[in-house]
């Protein structure tokens, strides 16, 4: 069946780990006719959390799309994972999804994943509603989960429904949206509609009138209405609660057990009846300015939110068509590529299921198989039409390990096999660090690290440890010294000469020529590792000819990039070639770039040599009750506090911390505020090691060089 935009409606599954989105998502599948039979978690059956590794632990790792038939609409569901490592997954659900639908534990309340979870639903500025769910449960507090929801997120979280009685017993729901009662039978299904008994009428009637309150401030016609007859009919409560809902005015607050399949049903009708189809949201941004209105009558624009590589079929790719029809056989440009991608087949998914349809129309979710070089964050428009998706902005990393080289022919077929996963998961960045001579993997976080190593060893056979990447280290000087060094090789034949007489001293701009020579040529350049050299030639009177010149600065820069002291760059540094001696037969490039780069060495080592660590800026959000722990875990970590503050409801630390005492920081911070804190860092400028580190960091250096 092909559906309109008005009937379409896409909704992301959200929340903490344990809050039974993949079971919610079952019984929504079930109740609408998709599934014959609910699956479960435990005996993974489930549609969504397909993949082996997820029925291994027992929680979503990915997210899954969905898809059931409601009435006259079409709703596409995305469940997501809950762990704070794969928030790329629920990024990338909330670009393409019109409406939230954060599950909360009603015996845990409101929890670490929920709160992160809202500040994207902010971010993307998503209409959502709650669902508090698992109220069947033994030690489920619905009362205390509803002022948890409202203290957190605000007056806006309004309750429409309230269980007659929580826990074991439970199987009855008050309604005061459509003030009805709902009496489920045992085993849950198609429940009873009663009559409100007289003892709760008071209550329903308190949170009905708060409803009609809220659907009537949106619509000034609505609100004349509401003050004029004192209610609203239940065609112009459903305006009114589409607009606020619309507008994030309101999240209402449902309740459900969806083990015991109680409640769904009557979400699902809310979501049809009352949600926005993607016609009814905002334009679309565009990359650069501009929007895109959701129309299935203009030219084709479809945009990949998810790119995963399957054994057998190749790239499968999951998509929403922001504009147009897409029909299977259609050819599309991608914007970025410029090349042409064939959509030979398109399919409807439910998990790891697809059924192939003839065409989908805007704002509906799709997916296609094997194209040849589209991926992730990528849009695609029919020929002539030139428009980018504003793309999704991935959360930054959080933790980098290096790779242990394995073989060579592992290290092919595993830099093969990171590669495909990065185009999967743009969170995930490989870096090939030139400076510290290793692969580095940045993630968000040691689970999302440890899934990408289960996924190359089970996958791919191929065979990965992790290890503590080196830090990149900077060497400068503090001194002034000058020194020389001849070069002196005779083997039969030619032989080699030069002696180079040079100064070194510490470099920085506007600083004065150097005392007592003349410069007759200067150089200042942008070293490619950061920092500077300065070059100045002071010969006078031709004891060593300019021609070699260029064959002193390169040795110099051939030194400087494996420094004396730790083989790191060096940098901020002047070097003054004042004199020296040549051979007329023996004097070549070689051997004076071999003289300068002995006299250099040696200069250094006279010159104060000073080893310099990254220091980054370390902005931490937490809540009161873990900020001590914090706060001395950071001592130990050479912080320097630079300030403390109040962010929301966090409490805000601002610290400087060397990068070399942050490794796996995310997993102490984690563990330390038992998930209620984040992180973020950024570089912020080279400082100097203190001398006893300073000195341990040279002698590791010596000792493996030794081995080597």
């Amino acid at each position: 069946m092909i559906y309109e935009t008005k009937n379409i409606r896409n909704v992301a599954l959200l929340g903490h780990p344990g809050s039974g989105k993949t079971t919610f998502a079952e019984t929504m599948l079930y109740e609408a006719g998709a599934i014959s039979r609910r699956g479960k978690v435990e005996e993974k059956s489930t549609v969504s959390d397909y993949t082996n590794i997820e029925q291994e632990r027992g929680n979503s790792l990915f997210s899954t799309l969905m898809h059931a038939h409601w009435k006259d609409s079409k709703i596409n569901i995305l469940d997501t994972p809950g762990f704070d490592d794969f928030i790329g997954e629920v990024v990338s659900s909330l670009k393409v999804a019109d409406t939230s639908v954060m599950l909360l534990n009603a015996r845990s309340g409101v929890e670490v994943g929920t709160e992160l979870i809202w500040e994207y639903i902010e971010k993307h500025k998503s209409p959502a509603l709650f669902v508090v769910n698992q109220i069947d449960h033994e030690k489920a507090d619905y009362q205390s989960t509803l002022e948890q929801a409202v203290n957190r997120f605000g007056n806006k979280v309004i309750p429409v429904q309230y269980p007659l009685e929580g826990g074991p017993g439970f199987n009855t729901i008050v309604d005061a949206l459509q003030m009805i009662m709902y009496v489920f039978p045992e085993g849950g299904g198609k429940p009873e509609k009663q009559d409100i008994p007289e003892s709760e009428i008071g209550r329903a009637q308190e949170m009905h009138n708060v409803l009609v309150e809220a659907a009537a401030e949106n619509d000034e016609g609505l609100m004349e209405k509401f003050f004029d007859a004192g209610s609203l009919t239940e065609e112009e409560l459903t305006q009114g609660l589409r607009i606020a809902i619309s507008k994030q005015e309101i999240f209402p607050l449902f309740i459900c057990s969806s083990t015991e399949n109680m409640g769904s049903g009557r979400i699902m009708g809310f979501i049809n009846d009352i949600c926005p189809s993607p016609a009814e949201r905002p334009p679309a941004e565009l990359e650069g300015g501009g929007e895109l209105e959701c129309n299935s009558d203009d030219d084709t624009t479809i945009f990949i939110f998810k790119t995963i590589s399957e054994p057998r079929v190749g790239n499968v790719s999951y998509f929403k068509i922001y504009s147009g029809t897409l029909k299977g056989g259609d050819e599309l440009v991608n914007q970025k590529t410029r090349n042409s991608e064939r959509f030979g087949q398109l399919f409807e998914a439910n998990g790891k299921h697809r059924d192939a349809v003839p065409e989908l129309r805007a704002g509906d979710l799709g997916v296609t198989v094997k194209l040849k070089d589209s991926h992730s964050n990528q849009t695609l428009n029919s020929k002539g039409t030139d428009r980018t998706i504003d793309p999704i902005t991935f959360p930054e990393s959080r933790i980098r390990v290096a790779v242990s080289p394995p073989s060579k022919n592992d290290m092919e077929k595993l830099m093969k096999a990171l590669h495909t996963i990065e185009e999967e998961d743009p969170t995930l960045i490989i870096e090939q660090s030139k400076t510290l001579r290793q692969t580095l993997l940045h993630g968000q976080g040691q689970l999302h690290l440890d899934l990408i190593k289960y996924r190359i060893e089970k996958v791919n056979g191929v065979s990965m440890d992790f290890i503590k990447p080196r830090i990149p280290y900077r060497e400068t000087i503090t001194k002034v010294a000058n020194g020389d060094y001849r070069h002196k090789k005779q083997t039969g034949g030619a032989g080699q000469f030069g002696e180079v007489h040079m100064r070194v001293e510490p470099f920085h701009e506007g600083m004065a020529p150097p005392d007592g020579l003349t410069v007759r040529k200067q150089e200042v350049d942008d070293l490619p590792w950061g920092g500077k050299l300065a070059f100045f030639w002071c010969i006078v009177g031709g004891s060593i000819d300019a021609k070699y010149s260029n064959a002193i600065k390169k040795g110099i820069m051939q030194r400087m990039e494996d420094g004396p002291l730790t083989g790191s760059y060096c940098q901020d540094i002047r070097v003054s070639i004042y004199d020296g001696k040549m051979h007329a037969v023996d004097s070549n490039d070689n051997a004076f770039m071999t003289a300068a780069k002995m006299a250099f060495k040696q200069n250094f080592e006279k010159a104060g040599p000073q080893l310099m660590e990254p220091i980054y800026h370390l902005e931490i959000l937490c809540s009161d009750d873990v900020m001590g722990e914090v706060m001395g875990d950071l001592q130990t970590r050479r912080a320097l506090i630079m300030g403390m503050g109040s962010e929301g409801h966090y409490q805000k630390i601002e610290a400087h911390v060397p990068l070399s005492e942050l490794y796996k920081y995310s997993s102490t911070l984690r563990s330390l505020s038992q998930g209620r804190a984040k992180f973020h860092q950024h570089f912020h400028e080279y400082a100097p090691v203190p001398g006893d580190l300073q000195q341990q960091l040279i002698q590791e250096y010596k000792e493996s060089q030794e081995e080597d």
